[in-house]
């Protein structure tokens, strides 16, 4: 199998494995609401669940057996806005807009580089695994926007700069 499948599989670790240490952190700082952590720690939880798909992958591509990759591409890529965020309380202040802003810029790129590599692959099942990846990505990015958007005008008129 081609290097370069294999290092676009490595770095898509690396993304992941990036996402879970900033999830883990936000998830464990001392400030944020019980919801928040909580949050915080499900989407750390699910990039962990990428760095495994993504693992059994690298060794599959690695050993020529891409044909069972069907079984990842089955994921059940969880709804933004479903149940498990219903929880979710608005921290306020300056500390959460900037968490919430870099999460967004992390599944903005974890996006484009999932795309680009479903793009680049000539691997069936790493392709169909990648676009099932950005989807996941998207529906992290929905969540965090939606909440982003709610903090930040709150953000703005704890400032003073509202109502516009």
């Amino acid at each position: 199998m081609s290097n370069a499948e294999l290092t676009i599989i490595r770095q898509a670790i690396v993304k992941e494995l990036e996402g879970y240490e900033f999830y883990k952190m936000v998830s464990e700082r001392p400030g944020n609401s019980l919801e928040t952590k909580e949050s915080f720690k499900q989407l750390a939880n699910e990039e962990l669940k990428h760095v495994d798909f993504l693992k059994e992958m690298f060794v599959r591509v690695k050993s020529g057996k891409i044909e069972d990759l069907a079984e990842e591409i089955e994921l059940d890529v969880p709804a933004p806005g479903n149940e498990k965020w219903k929880k979710f309380k608005k921290d306020s202040g300056s500390i959460a807009v900037a968490v919430f802003g870099i999460a967004i810029n992390m599944e903005k790129a974890s996006i484009e580089y999932y795309t680009n590599a479903a793009a680049k692959t000539q691997v069936k099942g790493a392709k169909e695994l990648f676009e099932k990846l950005a989807k996941w990505e998207k529906n992290h990015l929905e969540f965090l926007t939606q909440e982003y958007e709610d903090m930040l005008g709150d953000w703005w008129s704890e400032q003073g700069f509202a109502p516009f």
